[in-house]
């Protein structure tokens, strides 16, 4: 018995199986089978009942977002296995669209919409930081809010920011560069230096936001997890009246001396069923940036718990 799926269109087919078609074989991995294609009909003689669910939610995807990459087809496949129906509105900004590549980033996403402070737990690639910086572009560009305050634990591997050359901006550019490479997908670097001067952006050392009262704004603490058990409690304390909270950080990836003070490792255990917080914890699985990426987080992942005490 021959199961068969009929795209729409070559063009259908062209975003969905990718160049030369090397999606097919990704897609014959998810589903166990082996697939042919003859013109714009895809088969199998092999049994599976989510072939055609699959593709017809493929080809949906495909018609809304254009060529699909293989992270957004295993969402695809999680969702039809999981028999998962809704959706969720891409962050837009000046008409660039981000679109969750992942189960865990719509979960994430819907969590930014709806919680005042939001912990983003996790590996390396996950999204987690360029999310983060999306959301906040957009809030502020709508004008939702009114600024966008990025901020750094700047006390790394025991050098004092003011051993470092430079002024505050000179001193802190190192840290920033992986918000600053979020915010350039979507703004020319001369709109964000214009939104620097406005103050629409703001960059402040997490030590330097003691005392303040944050109003209106989106507020990004990136590697959350070199931050104090003091230094959390202080930012959380930070903020004030319509102002929202993005924390992100990579548990794994911890310079203190003694892992378990991390302020980010504190909040997660502490925090969590508090009204209007959300904590979010991504997993090697959830590694977008390539598949040999993910083969690498999971391998380390694997290591570690290997070597972690017994009790």
């Amino acid at each position: 018995m021959t199961i068969s799926y009929a795209f729409q269109s070559q063009e259908a087919a062209e975003r969905i199986l990718g160049a030369n078609d090397r999606n097919l074989s990704y897609i014959e991995l998810l589903l166990g089978i082996e697939l042919s294609l003859k013109g714009n009909i895809v088969q199998s003689t092999d049994t599976c009942s989510s072939l055609v669910p699959l593709f017809k939610r493929l080809e949906r995807e495909a018609e809304r977002k254009g060529s699909l990459s293989e992270a957004e087809i295993l969402m695809a496949y999680e969702d039809v296995r999981n028999d998962f129906e809704g959706d969720i509105e891409p962050i837009s900004i000046l008409g660039k669209s981000v679109w969750p590549k992942s189960a865990k980033q719509r979960e994430y996403m819907s969590s930014l919409r709806n919680d005042e402070v939001i912990f983003a737990s996790g590996p390396a690639g996950t999204g987690k930081t360029f999310i983060a910086v999306a959301y906040a572009l957009s809030e502020v560009i709508s004008g939702k809010k009114k600024k966008i305050v990025l901020t750094r634990p700047v006390v790394e591997a025991g050098e004092s920011l003011g051993f470092l050359p430079g002024d505050l901006m000179a001193k802190l550019s190192p840290y920033l560069r992986p918000l600053y490479d979020a915010m350039e997908v979507f703004l020319p670097l001369t709109q964000i230096r214009r939104m620097e001067d406005s103050g629409e952006i703001e960059i402040s050392p997490l030590a330097y936001m003691r005392g303040r009262s944050i109003r209106d704004s989106i507020v990004i603490l990136d590697e959350a997890q070199n931050s104090s058990r003091s230094q959390m409690k202080m930012f959380l304390t930070r903020l004030g009246e319509g102002s929202k909270a993005i924390i992100t950080g990579d548990p794994s990836q911890i310079d203190l001396p003694d892992r378990f003070s991390s302020g980010l490792i504190e909040a997660v255990e502490k925090l969590s069923g508090i009204k209007g917080l959300s904590i979010v914890e991504f997993s090697s699985r959830d590694t977008q940036r390539s598949r040999i990426v993910r083969d690498i987080v999971k391998a380390y992942e694997k290591e570690d718990d290997d070597e972690k005490p017994e009790h």
